[in-house]
């Protein structure tokens, strides 16, 4: 089951490393800030701890403008999913 909800940035752990496209950040940065965040990013929830492996361009523009909070799709998992996506 997949839940939407506000999780504070820095709970978010971010275990790939991901080279942004930085006009692609400012460009994104421009639309939160005028309308917001449109499309949420993809979290896995594995024992009360959030996991982030899309939306990097999404999560790195919220971040630069200073937002607590990011709009997530929260999926629950077991560590075996989570050890799969790191593999």
């Amino acid at each position: 089951m997949v839940r939407v909800e506000d999780i504070p940035i820095q709970k978010i752990r971010r275990p790939l490393f991901r080279q942004n496209d930085q006009t692609k950040v400012a460009a994104l940065m421009e639309s939160i800030r005028k309308i917001g965040l449109q499309e949420p990013i993809d979290v896995l929830e594995v024992d009360g701890e959030y996991y982030g492996f899309s939306g990097c361009h999404r999560y790195e523009a919220c971040t630069r403008l200073g937002h607590e909070t990011i709009r997530c799709r929260v999926r629950r998992a077991p560590r075996s999913v989570l050890k799969m996506h790191l593999a």
